[in-house]
């Protein structure tokens, strides 16, 4: 996924192996002891010698990422906006299907004023679809029928639930005919997958 790693963690005396995970706006670790280092109290960031080292509330937290280090270092120090990570670029012809947080309606109206609200037009570009149940998702199979060229369909679903899950996603999106080729940290609490039609099916 590319913010995702296995890797050493030490902390004070304590050491662990574990998995790093860079979201949205935090840093997390999940070993023999948890960290989650909002970015917004993070006093310091660097990287070096493949060690990714942060000084937050706890005190530092050294990462040992090998090439990773300098990478997380920059996406800690410059994140990309919500939109930069979905890809949407400016006017473009954009869907919305679900319920959608009016914070996420602000951002994408910051970039384009194509939005609509209904049906998938002939001519959109990116389709965003909110499922939060299994009977909810059985929609994709409906909305992969709409879709065609070079359209993109993200589901956004909630993140640590037993009612819909990741592999519920990518079962449906694939049992539907489409492919998956992107997640992303939609939010704290949902994700994003993204789906495509196969070049061979265009």
């Amino acid at each position: 996924m590319g913010n995702e790693a296995s890797c050493t963690v030490r902390l004070g005396n304590q050491r662990s192996q574990g998995k790093a995970l860079l979201e949205t706006k935090e840093l997390i670790f999940r070993g023999d002891f948890r960290l989650k280092i909002p970015f917004s109290a993070m006093k310091s960031v660097d990287a070096a010698k493949g060690e990714l080292r942060v000084q937050g509330p706890d005190g530092e937290a050294i990462f040992e990422l090998g090439e990773n280090a300098a990478k997380w270092r920059e996406r800690i120090l410059h994140p990309k906006s919500r939109i930069e990570k979905l890809g949407v670029k400016r006017n473009a012809r954009v869907c919305l299907l679900g319920d959608f947080q009016e914070e996420f309606r602000s951002e994408l109206r910051a970039c384009t004023e194509n939005v609509s609200n209904q049906a998938i037009a002939n001519d959109a570009e990116w389709i965003f679809f909110t499922a939060s149940s299994k009977k909810e998702l059985a929609n994709v199979a409906k909305h992969a029928k709409e879709m065609c060229g070079s359209m993109a369909l993200w589901v956004v679903y909630p993140k640590g639930q037993k009612a819909i899950t990741a592999l519920d996603v990518l079962a449906m999106g694939r049992k539907s005919g489409l492919k998956d080729v992107k997640v992303v940290g939609f939010s704290p609490t949902h994700t994003a997958l993204k789906f495509v039609i196969p070049l061979a099916a265009r």
